[in-house]
């Protein structure tokens, strides 16, 4: 008979008196861990003399509700993409809403607008129209970056090219210059 290294010890084996004082020993540290919490902290900052209270940040304008120019027949007209940036640096974030008629076959054309707070309703209004549904465009992404839209838009090179399948593929910024939408090729596009 071979004898082991390590010698036999007597906690290997456990019994029901074991597990019952573990059970004990976590219950003890459970209860006296709940009345020795320290203090509940508040983030609230008294007022000095050197706080400035900041203007309240407005939300971007809602899209929803906004009666755009589009003629859609029995059809309504759709939001299908939207961003949002301060474009004229007033410090107040403006809405990109990129709308087209909810037609069930096809490919609707799209229009781009550039939507504001009201002045003296909290409907927001459209101040702008960068790309008109007649253009017969569809956009397939829009950013708003360091205060300019950019937008993938997608185009026909002729009236014979079906208007389910745009072959032509271009980019566009708009930036606020001298109180208008100024479009411009960005940097790094290329067309196809």
């Amino acid at each position: 008979m071979q004898q082991s290294a390590v010698p036999e010890l007597a906690h290997t084996h456990t019994r029901p008196i074991h597990w019952l004082a573990t059970a004990t020993a976590v219950a003890g540290v459970v209860a006296l861990s709940s009345l020795l919490q320290p203090n509940s902290a508040t983030a609230a900052q008294t007022a000095g003399p050197e706080t400035k209270h900041a203007p309240a940040a407005l939300a971007p304008p809602d899209p929803a509700g906004v009666d755009f120019p589009l003629e859609c027949g029995p059809v309504k007209a759709i939001v299908v993409k939207k961003a949002t940036g301060d474009l004229d640096g007033d410090a107040s974030p403006e809405t990109v809403a990129v709308v087209h008629c909810d037609a069930p076959m096809g490919t609707p054309p799209d229009g781009i607008y550039i939507l504001t707070h009201g002045t003296e309703s909290a409907t927001p209004r459209i101040v702008a129209t960068l790309v008109d549904p007649k253009d017969s465009t569809t956009v397939s992404d829009i950013t708003v970056r360091d205060g300019a839209v950019i937008a993938d838009l997608l185009s026909y090179s002729t009236d014979d090219v079906p208007r389910c399948c745009p072959d032509v593929k271009n980019s566009a910024k708009w930036q606020w210059k001298n109180d208008a939408f100024v479009r411009s090729t960005p940097a790094g596009a290329h067309s196809v």
